[in-house]
């Protein structure tokens, strides 16, 4: 495997670094960050306090932007001041989207609760229309429902699905709907057998790279903390299995970054 030049530059298109699991050492982890040729790293809520987190924290760091929004393992019934709250999030510079959002079905196994991540989802999506902006969405086990939602109520959004885990044929079924995907630590690990040929299937402007850390690591870091500087390592093993240099996806997945999240170069 081709191993990255040290200059490379990156983006990571999700984290969750204004959480607890950073609370002790934050600032060293963004360091580590740029110090690992990482130019952007676009922190996303998942309930009410860490959305509002996420923007202080974007607010606070340079190289960091936020998206704002309702995990589906955190759904509860949104009100219209909910609503209002989240638009106001997104008046600040360096909101960038609506997100996380979307359905785990891995975690939730009640039928109420299910169509209440559902409720939201829909919700969210339409809201994130109205503004204009791009969603990102989580789906986890969820496929089925998600497929049936993108189709019916969000043909006018656009985003990433992220962390994709669906097979080749969702994959093309969504390319083809106009979404990008997010590619992660997992498609570094032995058991990801379906990864190499999904990662090659997904048109270059269509790719972005995530950590979704603290969790995910990729291989050699897997059973670790995950952070951004360890993006480098998915970067090299989705660049083996498309038969690129790293440089070049870099550069790629940096511009569809930038280009998707509105990001300055």
């Amino acid at each position: 495997m081709e191993t990255m030049e040290k200059d490379t530059v990156l983006i990571d298109t999700h984290a969750h670094i204004a959480g607890c699991d950073f609370d002790e050492d934050r600032d060293e982890v963004l360091d580590r960050a740029q110090a690992a040729g990482i130019l952007a790293v676009i922190d996303f809520g998942t309930c009410m306090d860490i959305s509002e987190k996420s923007v202080a924290l974007a607010k606070a760091n340079s190289m960091v932007y936020a998206g704002v929004g309702i995990h589906p393992s955190d759904a509860f019934p949104m009100t219209a001041a909910d609503d209002d709250r989240l638009v106001q999030w997104t008046k600040e510079e360096k909101v960038v989207a609506i997100g996380e959002i979307g359905l785990d079905y891995y975690w939730e196994k009640d039928s109420e609760r299910r169509a209440l991540q559902r409720s939201i989802f829909i919700r969210q999506l339409d809201l994130a229309r109205q503004l204009h902006l791009p969603v990102c969405i989580h789906d986890r086990e969820a496929h089925g429902d998600l497929m049936t939602i993108l189709k019916k109520e969000a043909r006018e959004n656009f985003g990433v699905i992220h962390c994709f885990s669906g097979s080749l044929e969702m994959a093309r079924e969504l390319l083809k709907l106009g979404w990008h995907l997010g590619i992660d630590g997992p498609i570094t690990y032995k058991n990801a057998a379906k990864a190499p040929e999904i990662v090659r299937a997904i048109p270059a402007e269509r790719l972005l790279l995530e950590t979704d850390c603290p969790y995910l690591s990729p291989t050699p870091y897997r059973g670790k903390r995950n952070e951004p500087a360890f993006i480098r390592k998915t970067a090299e093993y989705a660049a083996e299995f498309r038969g690129e240099s790293p440089e070049d996806l870099s550069r790629q997945t940096t511009a569809n970054a930038r280009r998707l999240y509105g990001l300055p170069k």
